[in-house]
């Protein structure tokens, strides 16, 4: 109810500033609806049964089975995944929807930065980093053995948009570690600690892609929002905005490496079938073909960063010039 509420207050601000602003929402980003698939994992692993939430209608899955990502209109993936290794599943899980407690109640996406612990025959004892994120685009499952060391092969990122929104907006909470130790666990006995600070990541690359006839893909980028959440916001911060910078941002105020073409090491789908690595060429102007938004509890790669940190977000929203 109290969200019901919310959406007729937001209605009125956005029918107040109708004449230069338009925002709207992402389908399945105000996280009411959420599909569970549970999961029962093999006898080797203890054979406990894994709950995993994906944004999405309401549903219940049953069975060890691939989530259909795409459909209803649904952009959204997560961290959430589904493995198969020499037979034997497994399931991790670091998204989840949880209640709000404030003004504007509901529910909201919940990710936690965590080690997941694996125990096999109760004798081998190994540890995985997992960072919870969400993105636009799919995951492909089942994760296999030679997948699993590499989370990003599995990640078909993006989807097709040809808009020209001019800011993300989005209500979240952070809680960040203070501490200037990270962990790296990819499948060990024994976490390692290094060096460096983590930090929740809000980021869109709108770009224009094509294909060439080897199959491999090719993009410019188009448009590029980023932000980095380096300490804790204990309390919502709602209608966070963060503006979309068109063409060639490397001129622009507090423009970081990190913000560039292949920073991320992204793969998508080709037309035959094939995941390969979308290769980033240059900046346009032109109209772009795809989005990609991520919205992540940590901003390093794979098995790596702070344990403890989690991330909540609500109400996602593109916001366009009238």
């Amino acid at each position: 109810m109290k969200k019901f509420f919310f959406s007729i207050a937001w209605l009125a601000a956005a029918l107040c500033i109708q004449a230069q602003e338009r925002i709207e929402p992402i389908p399945f980003g105000d996280f009411e609806t959420w599909t569970v698939r549970y999961i029962k994992e093999s006898g080797i692993l203890g054979g406990k049964v894994k709950t995993q939430y994906f944004p999405a209608p309401t549903d219940t899955i049953w069975t060890n089975t691939v989530y259909q990502y795409g459909q209803f209109g649904n952009w959204w993936s997560t961290s959430n995944a589904y493995a198969k290794v020499a037979g034997i599943e497994k399931a991790s899980g670091s998204v989840r929807p949880e209640a709000r407690t404030d003004e504007r109640g509901g529910i909201c996406c919940r990710m936690d930065c965590r080690v997941d612990g694996i125990t096999a025959l109760g004798i081998i004892d190994l540890n995985v980093f997992v960072a919870g994120s969400i993105f636009t685009g799919a995951t492909n499952e089942p994760v296999t053995q030679r997948e699993a060391h590499d989370p990003y092969s599995v990640l078909d990122v993006g989807v097709p948009f040809t808009g020209h929104p001019i800011a993300l907006m989005l209500d979240y909470k952070a809680v960040i570690e203070n501490s200037d130790v990270i962990t790296f666990a990819k499948a060990v006995a024994k976490p390692k600690y290094l060096k460096g600070h983590d930090e929740a990541e809000f980021y869109v690359f709108l770009q224009q892609r094509w294909e060439d006839a080897e199959g491999n893909i090719h993009a410019r980028r188009v448009g590029t929002a980023y932000e980095r959440v380096s300490q804790t916001v204990p309390e919502w911060e709602n209608d966070h905005r963060i503006d979309i910078h068109w063409g060639d941002i490397r001129q622009m105020p507090g423009y970081q490496d990190y913000m560039g073409l292949n920073c991320k090491a992204f793969k998508a789908r080709n037309s035959q079938g094939r995941m390969v690595t979308i290769q980033e060429e240059g900046y346009s102007i032109n109209e772009p073909t795809h989005i990609i938004i991520m919205l992540t509890s940590g901003k390093y790669e794979a098995f790596v960063g702070h344990e403890g940190n989690s991330l909540w977000i609500d109400n996602i929203r593109l916001v366009y010039k009238d």
